[in-house]
C-alpha cells in the first residue's frame, strides 16, 4: 500500500541554533526565552520571504528546507544582517547570537519528525560555524551562482561525526556591498507523460476562454460580480509597497502594513479599480518601469511612497505618478505623531481620487468611514500577526493569535484584530481531532461575529465572518456575510475568491469561474488558491484537462497546498492516470504523513453529495488511508 512507504527527498536543509543559551537562561529564563522567541519567529518571516518553510522550532534550534540553495544563503545572511543590528542595541547580556549550517542531503519526514542524513550534516556544520556565522557544505557551494555578492573562506575537509567520508566545508560572509538579492521564480513542476498530453488539449482551450465566455456561461454572470470591460474602463493604481526608511530591517512589517492599508481602503471605491497586495509586492526592490506595468497589468497609475518611523513620530511620503508618461500627479509628505496614522491613511485615499478626478458615488464616499482603532499599539500589534498569519503554518498561526489577543487588550473594540482572531482559528482547526475543531469554530465564530459588531463597515470583518461560517458548514450565513463584503469593498480580490471557493463547496462551478477570473483581473499575482478554484470548478464541470492545467499551476505556486494536490490526485483517477495519482498520493503522504479521509471530511467544509462520495472513493482507491 501507498501509506507504507516511507519516501526520501533530496533537499537544501539549514539548521540554526542559539550560541550560549544555557547561560543565558540561567541569567534570566523569562528575557532569554521571550529573546529566543523573538529571534526565531523574525528568522522564520525571512526564510518565508526567501521561498523556504520552517520544518521544526526546537527551544534554541531552528529546521527549515528550501529548494535552492541561493535562497538559504540569501535568507541566512539577510537575517544575521538585521540581527547583528538589533543586538547591538540590546544594553544587557542576554543577545541571542544565532549560528547557521546549510546542507544538502536525504531528508525524511514521518509522524511530525524530520530525520535524514541532510538533517544531521546541516547540524554538525552548524556546530563549525563562527558565533554569528554561517557555514555551508562543498555540496552547497559548487550549487551557488559566482554572482551571488558574498564571501568564501575553505575550511577545508573536516571529519563529522556520523559519516565516513571527510566533508568540505565553507565559512561564508556578506561582501562589503552585498546587496540581498531577491529569491528566484520558483521552477515548473516536471509533469508525467500522461500530464503532458492532458494538458496540451488544456492549454489551447485556456488560450480562447475569454472569446467564448458566454457560450460557457449560458446562464450569464453571477449577482456578485460585473464585466471585466467595466473593470478596465475605470483608473487603476498600482500601489507599490513602501520602502522601509526606519533603518531597522524588522521594521519592514511596518511599512508592508501601511502599503496594505491604503489598498485596503482603496478596493472599497467603485469608481477606482486598484491591484491587489500580491500582486504588487512582488515588485519589492526591482527597478520599476511605470510604462511596462501599463503594458503588463493595465494600470494608470502608480503610487509609491516611504516610510520612516522614530520614536513616537512617522514620516510618510507618498507619490501618485501617470504611469504612461512617469509624471507626477499627486505628492505629500507627512511629519505626523504616531497616533495620526490612520488620519493619514485617510487623507491619501481622499488625495488620490481628488488627483484622479474620480466623481465619487455616495458608496465611495463612505470609504471614509473606515473602522480602525484608537491604539497604535493595538495597531502595530495587529500588523506584526498580520504578517505572521500570511505564512499559513501551525506555528505563524498560533504566534499570530499571541499578538491579535495582545491588540485587543489593548483596545477592546479593535474590530479587526477579532476578525483575524477568527482566521487563525479556523486555520489552525484544520487536521484537528473533531472535539478540538468543534470547540475552535465555536470560539472562531464568537470572534467573527463580535468584530462584525464593531465594525459594520469593514470588508475584512465580513470576509472572516464568511470564513469561519464557511468551514462551519453554514453556507447560507457564509454567503451573506460574504456578499456584504463585497457590497462594501466592491474591488476586493479575495472576497470574490472566497465567494468562489463557497460556490465550488455548493457545486456552482460556474458561478465560481466568473468570481475568480474576475478576481484574477485584480490580482495578476494571485496566491495558489486562485488557480485552485478554477481547477475545482472545471472538476466539477468534469473536464479534468482542464482543471489539471489549473490544479498544477496552484502547486507550481505553493508546493505545500494540500486541496490542489487532493483534487489533482481526483483528476488522475477520473482520466485512467492510475500512476500519476499514486505518486501525487505519495508526495501528500510524505509531506502530511497522519492525513485521512476522516481528517478531510471533518475540516473541508464538504457537503454530502453524490460528487463529494465519488471524490473520496477516488481518493480511497489512490491510497489515501480511512
Amino acid at each position: 500500500m501507498v501509506k507504507d512507504r516511507l519516501l526520501g527527498k533530496l533537499a537544501v536543509i539549514l539548521h540554526a541554533d542559539i550560541a550560549g543559551s544555557t547561560q543565558m537562561v540561567q541569567q534570566d529564563e523569562h528575557l532569554a526565552h521571550e529573546r529566543i522567541q523573538d529571534t526565531f519567529h523574525r528568522f522564520s518571516a525571512t526564510i518565508n520571504k526567501y521561498a523556504g518553510k520552517v520544518l521544526e522550532l526546537r527551544g534554541d534550534a531552528l529546521l527549515a528546507e528550501f529548494e535552492r540553495p541561493s535562497d538559504a544563503v540569501s535568507a541566512a545572511l539577510a537575517f544575521q544582517s538585521g540581527h547583528t543590528r538589533f543586538i547591538s542595541s540590546l544594553d544587557d547580556d542576554i543577545k541571542p547570537e544565532v549560528r547557521v549550517g546549510i546542507a544538502m542531503g536525504e531528508v525524511v519526514i514521518a509522524d511530525n519528525t524530520v530525520t535524514g542524513a541532510g538533517v544531521v550534516l546541516a547540524q554538525r556544520v552548524e556546530q563549525l560555524a563562527d558565533v554569528g556565522g554561517l557555514c555551508i557544505t562543498a555540496a552547497v557551494h559548487e550549487s551557488l551562482s559566482r554572482r551571488l555578492p558574498v564571501e568564501f573562506e575553505n575550511l577545508g575537509q573536516r571529519e563529522i561525526k556520523g559519516f565516513g567520508e571527510p566533508v568540505g566545508v565553507y565559512r561564508v560572509t556578506a561582501s562589503a556591498d552585498f546587496d540581498i538579492p531577491l529569491p528566484a521564480a520558483k521552477p515548473a513542476i516536471a509533469r508525467s507523460s500522461a500530464q503532458r498530453r492532458l494538458i496540451g488539449s488544456a492549454s489551447f482551450v485556456a488560450l480562447i476562454v475569454a472569446v467564448i465566455f458566454y457560450w460557457v456561461y449560458p446562464d450569464g454572470p453571477s449577482e456578485y460580480t460585473h464585466s471585466s470591460d467595466s473593470l478596465r474602463d475605470k483608473p487603476t493604481i498600482a500601489v507599490l509597497p513602501f520602502a522601509n526608511m526606519s533603518g531597522d530591517p524588522d521594521q519592514e512589517y511596518f511599512a508592508d502594513g501601511i502599503t496594505d492599508d491604503i489598498i485596503t481602503d482603496l478596493t472599497r471605491f467603485e469608481s477606482i479599480r486598484v491591484l491587489a497586495g500580491s500582486t504588487t509586492f512582488k515588485l519589492r526592490g526591482q527597478k520599476i518601469d511605470y510604462r511596462q506595468l501599463v503594458e503588463e497589468l493595465n494600470i494608470s497609475h502608480v503610487l509609491e511612497g516611504s516610510v520612516r518611523r522614530s520614536g513616537d513620530k512617522i514620516r510618510i511620503s507618498a507619490r501618485l505618478i501617470a504611469a504612461r508618461d512617469s509624471e507626477s500627479v499627486w505628492a505629500e509628505r507627512y511629519d505626523k505623531p504616531l497616533k495620526d496614522i490612520f488620519n493619514v491613511q485617510d487623507d491619501v485615499s481622499r488625495n488620490i481620487a481628488d488627483a484622479l478626478s474620480v466623481q465619487l458615488t455616495e458608496h465611495d464616499k463612505l470609504a471614509f468611514e473606515r473602522p480602525t482603532t484608537s491604539s497604535f499599539e493595538a495597531y502595530d500589534l495587529y500588523l506584526q500577526g498580520r504578517r505572521l498569519l500570511d505564512q499559513r503554518t501551525t506555528e505563524t498561526n498560533q504566534m499570530a493569535l499571541e499578538l491579535y489577543e495582545g491588540a485587543i487588550e489593548l483596545d477592546p473594540n479593535f474590530a479587526r484584530a477579532y476578525g483575524a482572531i477568527a482566521v487563525a482559528l479556523i486555520r489552525n482547526a484544520t487536521g484537528a481531532h473533531k472535539d478540538n475543531l468543534d470547540q475552535a469554530r465555536d470560539k472562531a465564530l464568537f470572534y467573527a461575529r463580535k468584530a462584525v459588531e464593531l465594525g459594520k463597515r469593514s470588508q475584512n470583518t465580513y470576509w472572516a465572518l464568511g470564513f469561519t461560517h464557511l468551514f462551519r458548514r453554514e453556507f447560507e450565513a457564509a454567503e451573506t456575510a460574504v456578499s456584504e463584503s463585497l457590497r462594501i469593498a466592491p474591488n476586493y480580490a479575495d472576497g470574490m475568491a472566497l465567494m468562489a471557493l463557497l460556490k465550488n463547496y455548493l457545486e456552482k462551478p460556474r458561478e465560481a469561474i466568473d468570481l475568480i477570473e474576475r478576481a484574477m483581473l485584480l490580482n495578476p499575482g494571485y496566491t495558489w488558491d486562485y488557480p485552485y478554484n478554477l481547477g475545482y470548478a472545471y472538476y466539477l464541470l468534469e473536464d479534468y484537462p482542464r482543471a489539471i492545467e489549473y490544479l498544477t499551476s496552484a502547486l507550481e505556486r505553493n508546493l505545500n497546498a494540500r486541496p490542489p494536490r487532493l483534487l489533482l490526485i481526483a483528476c488522475y483517477m477520473e482520466t485512467g492516470a492510475t500512476d500519476d495519482a499514486e505518486w501525487e498520493m505519495e508526495q501528500m503522504l510524505t509531506q502530511y504523513p497522519n492525513y485521512t479521509v476522516g481528517l478531510l471530511l471533518e475540516g473541508a467544509p464538504m457537503r454530502d453529495t453524490p460528487r463529494t462520495n465519488r471524490l473520496i472513493d477516488q481518493l480511497r482507491q489512490a491510497g489515501l488511508p480511512d
